[in-house]
């Protein structure tokens, strides 16, 4: 799946744990005059139950594109109260102060890539939402003219991310490559890599 809009172009590999029917990821992402947000979660485990916490949270993120990361994650941490929780990671880019904002809880990543071709891996905060309180950062940074974004769940593996195809400037073509790279693979987890790129 991909899309293009006016700034930023997204595209998305997904692909169950084990060849199973439920992937227990979920995503979302949309673009406004003012904003990106992209998030991926994943509940915990595999199957139904997985992706019912995971689809919980994109709901909450859905309805709430217009806030803070950091507010995005309190609000979904509240409604997963009783369930079996799940693992988040939310992106936010705001195009009028060109910056952008990532927290991560529990093993979602992401990389970044800037216009000279640098490349920095964030460090995702420990644990899981399930209602109960926790502290977490957010990484806020600028944007270059053009910056690109791998946000990816715990299937995809560090040999993966050296990948040299994840290096290319086309979203699609990331995405396409990474397909066919693990076309014959079946996945030990649910495997979901969001390739996004943002030009000014």
């Amino acid at each position: 799946m991909s899309s293009r809009f006016n700034r930023v172009e997204t595209a998305v590999f997904q692909k169950a744990k084990k060849n199973q029917y439920y992937c227990g990821d979920s995503y979302f992402y949309i673009e406004t005059d003012d904003e990106y947000v992209c998030a991926l979660a994943d509940g915990l485990g595999s199957g139904e139950f997985a992706k019912e916490s995971s689809e919980i949270v994109i709901s909450i993120i859905r309805e709430n594109t217009n806030v803070t990361v950091e507010q995005l994650i309190k609000k979904c941490n509240q409604q997963l109260s009783g369930k079996r929780g799940a693992v988040i990671g939310i992106l936010r880019i705001d195009f009028r102060i060109h910056q952008y904002s990532f927290s991560s809880i529990g093993n979602i990543g992401v990389v970044t890539m800037t216009e000279d071709g640098k490349r920095k891996r964030s460090i995702p905060n420990a644990g899981y939402l399930a209602g109960y309180h926790r502290s977490f950062k957010v990484v806020t940074d600028k944007l270059d003219q053009q910056t690109r974004f791998i946000l990816f769940s715990d299937g995809v593996t560090d040999k993966d991310l050296s990948q040299r195809f994840l290096l290319n400037k086309d979203v699609h073509q990331v995405v396409q490559s990474f397909a066919g790279y693990v076309d014959e693979d079946v996945r030990a987890d649910d495997t979901t890599l969001i390739a996004i790129r943002y030009e000014r």
